[in-house]
This record gives structure tokens, sequence and C-alpha cells, in this order.
């Protein structure tokens, strides 16, 4: 089974320069924790939740301009959407991720997967054991 039978394609997404207000609105109407920053057709980063809470509020940083590009976290992992389900597992455990953003081979975004969509593929023993790797503390 390939990540594109499995991924979530309609992905909301924001550009580099979209505020993090208005991306934390989407965040919570989607009732989603991450959201994929795209620039030029290319995935650049990714705002999450606790990138909102840890680089802008936690820092007193947070302002009316504030944008995907303060708080994002560059140099985003991703997987493409041909790639097995048990290679990007291995890869998200290893990696202790919970979403990755989906590309195709011209590495334009098309979707998102998550541990959660995972666990529906009847792989929930290798799902389960990934988010046992996330889990657990790096040293």
């Amino acid at each position: 089974m390939k990540i594109q039978d499995v991924m979530t394609a309609d992905v909301s997404y924001a550009r580099s320069d979209t505020s993090i207000l208005e991306i934390a609105q989407r965040m919570r109407d989607a009732n989603i924790g991450s959201t994929p920053v795209v620039d030029n057709d290319r995935v650049i980063g990714i705002v999450t939740d606790r990138d909102i809470v840890v680089r802008l509020v936690a820092e007193g940083r947070l302002t009316e301009t504030s944008t995907a590009r303060d708080a994002m976290s560059g140099g985003v992992l991703y997987c493409f959407e041909d790639e097995p389900v048990e290679d990007v597992l291995e890869k998200m455990g290893e990696q202790q991720i919970r979403r990755l953003p989906v590309v195709n081979r011209d590495k334009r975004l098309v979707g998102v997967i998550s541990l959660g969509d995972l666990s529906l593929t009847g792989k929930r023993k290798a799902a389960g054991e990934a988010l046992q790797g996330i889990s657990q503390a790096r040293h």
C-alpha cells in the first residue's frame, strides 16, 4: 500500500507571509495541529501549534504582524506519495514525528499523512511502535 492511498489530500497550507492569527484560526476550525508553509509551490516549512506557543507566545514575540515565517520549523521532513506505508511508518518513528507533508516527485505538496491515518491501514502494530518511538524522550 502506498501513502497516496491513505493520505489526506485536502490540505490546508499557508504562505510564509500568512499571519499567525489566521493560521491559528484555520488550525482551530479544522481541528488540526500543523500547517505546511508553501512558497513558490514548494514546502519550505511547517507551523505546529507547539511552534506558535514555544517560538512566539512563550518568548513574548507574538504580535499582530507575526507571520508563518516567524514561527515555522524549516528543514521539513516529507515523504513521497508513492512511498510504501511501511517505509514512512519507520521514518516517522525514527525521526519522532506524528505528521508529514506528502509531496509528488516534483516536490509539490499533494497531501499530509499522520500516524492516525496510518493506523487505519491495518498497520496498527507498526503505527503503535512508531508512536512509542515518538513518545520516548530523546537523550
